[in-house]
């Protein structure tokens, strides 16, 4: 027997009295691929957006090449948060997913710490197989989780492709985590994701690597100096971290809150999730008329 879904306003309820059941159900409609699930998420997110845009909230993306540290980076950052009193929820954008059959956070026991706070919420990247799929089902995701009460979303991504240019168009504050190195690394960073970069991490700056860690930050930091200034003014700051052992991890969060702060008091802020909304919103119309147009029985028939 199956089971009844609930209506919107059980699910909107269930969403801003903080039920993670409800929330969870919710994110997992939002994912779905079934028509009738389609217009029950719409119904959803669109109460969520009448409610009007959550301006207290703050996006972080976390970015960085395969085996930088994200995951373990995001955990310390996370918890860290929490202990000032924040809600937490993690989510990423990995269109590879679907392909690997994982994700990049499918396995919860490397954030383990986080995953069992209670004010912490962790999910995995929705499945599909296009970049856009994937980021429309997060964008709307970040809606759910900000109208249950996660005041910090941070948004990881793979790492490699379209989906850090993806997690820059939904948050913001930008940050890209490096290894410690003498600077080669830098040469097989796309300039566009090291020009979106609001804060530069170095990573693992711990044990033998400290040293070699700073000498990385003074490269990066000349780098910097190179790129074009920023729309609202903000010199991008590079920083020396370990999520391994924590140090570091209070003045990366330090350096985010003095992003945010710069940003809303020249309005950038507010001009920069207005821009967002706007595009998403032509995303979202776009992705719409193309499914009715491949529904289309004339359409289908003639792909036949």
């Amino acid at each position: 027997m199956r089971r009844t879904l609930p209506t919107s306003e059980e699910f909107v309820k269930g969403i801003r009295a903080g039920d993670r059941v409800v929330l969870g159900k919710a994110i997992t409609l939002v994912e779905s691929a079934r028509q009738e699930h389609h217009a029950l998420a719409q119904e959803v997110i669109g109460h969520m957006l009448a409610g009007g845009d959550r301006a207290e909230s703050l996006r972080v993306a976390v970015t960085g090449a395969p085996g930088v540290g994200k995951s373990t980076l995001i955990e310390a950052l996370g918890t860290h948060i929490t202990r000032e009193g924040k809600k937490v929820a993690v989510l990423a954008i990995d269109p590879t997913s679907s392909l690997s059959k994982g994700s990049i956070l499918g396995d919860k026991t490397r954030m383990e710490r986080l995953s069992n706070n209670e004010n912490a919420f962790i999910r995995p990247s929705p499945s599909g197989n296009s970049l856009g799929g994937v980021a429309r089902k997060t964008r709307e995701t970040i809606l759910l989780v900000e109208a249950a009460g996660y005041d910090t979303v941070i948004i990881e991504t793979v790492g490699v492709g379209q989906s850090e240019i993806a997690a820059h168009s939904m948050t913001d504050v930008f940050m890209l985590l490096l290894l410690p190195g003498a600077g080669d690394e830098l040469q097989g960073i796309k300039r566009g994701i090291v020009e979106m970069a609001d804060i530069l991490a170095v990573n693992k700056a711990d044990g033998d690597r400290t040293k070699l860690a700073g000498q990385a930050r003074a490269v990066y930091h000349n780098a910097t100096h190179l790129l074009p200034p920023k729309a609202n003014g903000w010199a991008p700051r590079v920083l020396t971290c370990s999520a391994e052992t924590g140090t570091g991890i209070d003045k990366l969060w330090e350096t985010v809150l003095a992003f945010e702060t710069q940003s809303r008091v020249n309005g950038y802020f507010y001009e920069n999730r207005k821009q967002q909304a706007e595009y998403w919103l032509q995303e979202a119309l776009q992705a719409g008329l193309q499914s009715a147009l491949f529904e289309h029985a004339g359409v289908r028939t003639a792909l036949a």
